[in-house]
């Protein structure tokens, strides 16, 4: 380290000076009187006291290890009080959320679906056509019904698909919403229904599961949560299904629909 100069009324004030800049003792200070200063005469003519002085180097490098130490102590002991905390509020989100799925799958096999199918699929094709049409969309409707998942799978095919799916699928969802309300309008068993256009929906999983590597990898790299944009539950579950073996980093979801984020964090 490079000498600095300190000038007080006197050579103990600069020195104290010294020490106070460098936050070391004197002892640990080398230091050299270039003007050892004066009072003059009733305060006339006075000369500060100047030195030349500098911190001795294996001070500096404990004080800084000390320091960062403690540092680092603190923040470990934040960041572990943060991921209990996450930890936990994760395990009962899922928790919750897969209480949820066996109370689906115990009530899916209690009951017996009895569902015209060529009447769901025609009312499906039906109100997506006119509505598409009304959208100056040239367009092909296809409709199957899985029984087994009794799930109503919709392909839509034709000419510029992308005005169609919107921006991050947001206009398919809203098209799978309204459609959705019309099968399932006064019928007794509720049908999931999922519309698709060229592949969106497998190339947007395959999208989100990058991202999900992508995030964690910065997690682990950055010791630092981050927090995604604002997705819809499938999307979110979509996150949380990449990560969910991942040895380093867990998620958990944030804040209230539509703005709901999910947050990927380091384990503990």
């Amino acid at each position: 380290m490079e000498y600095m100069e300190f000038s007080a009324k006197t050579v103990q004030d600069a020195i104290t000076e010294a020490c106070t800049h460098f936050v070391v003792t004197s002892s640990s200070l080398e230091y050299e009187v270039i003007e050892e200063g004066s009072t003059g005469f009733l305060g006339i003519g006075s000369k500060p006291a100047v030195i030349k002085a500098r911190a001795k180097s294996e001070e500096i490098d404990e004080a800084k290890a000390v320091f960062t130490k403690e540092e680092e102590k603190k923040e470990v002991k934040k960041e572990a009080k943060k991921e209990k905390k996450e930890i936990k509020e994760t395990k009962k989100e899922v928790k919750k959320e897969e209480k949820a799925e066996v109370k689906k799958e115990e009530v899916a096999k209690k009951r017996e679906i009895n569902v015209d199918a060529a009447e769901v699929e025609k009312k499906a094709t039906d109100f997506l056509k006119d509505v598409l049409s009304k959208m100056e969309i040239e367009n092909d409707v296809k409709a199957k019904y899985d029984s087994e998942e009794n799930c109503l799978n919709i392909e839509i095919s034709g000419e510029d698909m992308g005005v169609l799916i919107g921006k991050r699928g947001q206009t398919l969802d809203s098209l799978q919403y309204l459609v959705s309300l019309v099968v399932n309008k006064g019928t007794k068993e509720y049908i999931r229904v999922k519309v698709d256009t060229e592949n969106y929906r497998e190339r947007r999983n395959k999208t989100l599961e990058n991202l999900a590597k992508n995030m964690a990898f910065k997690v682990k790299r950055t010791r630092r949560s981050v927090t995604l944009e604002p997705m819809n539950p499938y999307e979110r579950r979509v996150i949380h299904s990449a990560l969910q073996n991942d040895s380093y980093v867990t998620t958990h979801s944030e804040g209230e629909e539509p703005y709901r984020k999910v947050v990927i964090t380091l384990k503990k």
